[in-house]
């Protein structure tokens, strides 16, 4: 009898225990309750401009409440808004010329060195680790004289990259169908760049979206490039949907590719929600990849 009363006497305290911690999530603002436990081989990621709809405080609360650890693709404004629901920005933006104008010309340089070497201490000082940056399109230039003019100015700002800890990365695009002429759209040719420019503080972001629509292949390309790589975006193919059973690329078996790599960065949802509750579509893509 008495081990009777001592069961009795434990599920009632437990249960009191778990409903008192569950009054007191519900009375912490949501920026501080505990984010949804996640596996840990991927730290994961969204991109700011897929849900340019939802308020970037609402993004922060339901991406810190699915276990993201980071908002990307934003500039030093936001930064103090990330900081505040505890997240971080894997993929930073505010430096350069735009997509289409960009490292390949010379006359760029001038302005892009200026802009680099000024954000790239922001970068530092915000404890944030990449900064993202473009080839520009070709408009004409072959890929030989782009690789040249590239490296000879991201070279420049080496040093400063260095010095501050901050990884200037670069990011892979298709140029077949959403960014005509854009001239880093192979892993090979960006990887002769990192190599040219002689840095490692000079990266690559692996597209996931944009490569398979360009070479396909994904695994085996990741497996070979990957000592060039910093950063990992999705995206559903084709149409750039959710990366779920309705397109053609098995996500858990890329992430699982990725963690094998020895890989400890991020990896960023860049895929547009076609779907009417965008938030779901964003926990469904962080649950796939979670492997």
């Amino acid at each position: 009898m008495s081990q009777l009363v001592s069961r009795r006497s434990a599920v009632k305290s437990a249960t009191m225990t778990a409903l008192l911690a569950t009054l007191a999530s519900a009375t912490l603002p949501s920026e501080l309750r505990a984010a949804l436990p996640r596996k840990g081989a991927i730290n994961h990621s969204v991109c700011r401009w897929c849900y340019s709809k939802t308020p970037l405080e609402d993004l922060c609360r339901a991406g810190k409440e699915m276990g993201l650890q980071s908002i990307e693709l934003q500039g030093p404004d936001e930064w103090p808004t990330l900081k505040k629901f505890g997240l971080t920005c894997a993929m930073a933006n505010g430096a350069g010329m735009g997509i289409e104008k960009g490292w390949n010309r010379l006359e760029n340089h001038p302005q892009l060195i200026e802009s680099y070497e000024r954000v790239i201490p922001l970068v530092a000082n915000a404890g944030l680790l990449n900064l993202i940056c473009f080839s520009g399109n070709r408009a004409g230039l072959s890929d030989e004289e782009g690789l040249k003019n590239c490296a000879i100015g991201l070279k420049k700002i080496a040093a400063i990259a260095e010095k501050h800890r901050v990884n200037v990365v670069m990011e892979l695009l298709n140029s077949k169908v959403n960014h005509k002429d854009y001239q880093c759209d192979h892993t090979a040719w960006g990887a002769e760049l990192c190599k040219a420019v002689g840095s490692d503080r000079f990266k690559l972001l692996y597209d996931i979206y944009h490569m398979q629509i360009m070479e396909g292949d994904v695994i085996e390309t990741i497996k070979k490039f990957h000592p060039y790589i910093a950063h990992y975006h999705t995206g559903g193919v084709p149409g750039r949907a959710e990366i779920d059973e309705t397109q053609e690329l098995n996500y858990p078996a890329i992430m699982k590719a990725i963690v094998a790599t020895g890989y400890k960065g991020h990896v960023a949802q860049e895929f547009i929600p076609k779907r009417a509750d965008a938030i779901a579509s964003l926990r469904q893509g962080v649950d796939i990849c979670d492997v």
